[in-house]
């Protein structure tokens, strides 16, 4: 994925920074088990570092405005953050309702194309950002995101994917736009929605978990779908010493 492109997600996710977390709860009618799922898998290594006194660190992949990495922080209190993403203004907001609560917390502007940021995590995580990335890109930040982890550590991804075949996709638009509407979405809500998601580039769940197991993690599952939306990941395996 080249930075042209990275720069053209960004434009459009800045756009709507400051309305984005009051629309997330519309537009992903599964909402609370799809973060919460996400929030299961990568806690336990995290609560594993405190228990052995030290602070577990975090690395959220296109962090948008925080909203898994807070989420994260408020069910493991003691956790240090470094928040990835190309759209500086949702980055912006993340680092203010961080600094509001008092989480530790690093920002970087960058591409998921780019190479992560030094150091070792207990827990690579990212929500609704990697399918914008092609399949190329996403087997290779798969691969440096195993790498990140320390032994034990985890890699989450709550994402948006594609149907297995060209009609069950279909069919999950249908289900989404039926849903969200209900859900009281507008009009002018949802076309600026369709129109970020021309950036997408969603892949099946299971091709998606064999790159994963091809980077080298193990126990590699999908913990939780609903139609297009997907909590799935694995772990770096334990240290043999």
């Amino acid at each position: 994925m080249k930075w042209e492109s990275a720069m053209s997600v960004a434009d459009a996710f800045d756009a709507v920074a400051g309305s984005y977390d009051e629309a997330r709860r519309r537009l992903v009618p599964c909402f609370d088990a799809f973060y919460g799922t996400a929030v299961q898998v990568a806690a336990p290594p995290l609560r594993a570092a405190l228990a052995a006194g030290r602070a577990p660190e975090v690395l959220d992949l296109g962090a948008g405005t925080g909203l898994l990495s807070l989420l994260l922080a408020e069910a493991v209190p003691g956790v240090r953050l470094t928040l990835v993403d190309a759209a500086p203004a949702m980055l912006a907001r993340a680092a203010d309702q961080l600094n509001a609560r008092s989480m530790p917390h690093r920002t970087v502007r960058a591409s998921l194309a780019d190479p992560l940021p030094a150091g070792r995590y207990d827990a690579v995580v990212s929500a609704l950002a990697i399918h914008h990335l092609d399949d190329a890109d996403k087997r290779a930040l798969y691969r440096r995101a195993s790498a990140a982890l320390v032994p034990g550590g985890v890699f989450v991804n709550a994402e948006q994917v594609a149907g297995p075949t060209p009609a069950l996709d279909r069919r999950y638009d249908e289900v989404w736009t039926a849903r969200i509407t209900e859900l009281g979405s507008p009009p002018e809500e949802i076309a600026p929605a369709r129109e970020r998601m021309r950036h997408d580039r969603p892949t099946t769940v299971a091709e998606q978990c064999q790159w994963l197991a091809e980077a080298g993690l193990v126990d590699v599952d999908c913990y939780f779908k609903e139609w297009r939306f997907a909590v799935f990941g694995g772990r770096a395996a334990e240290s043999t010493r």
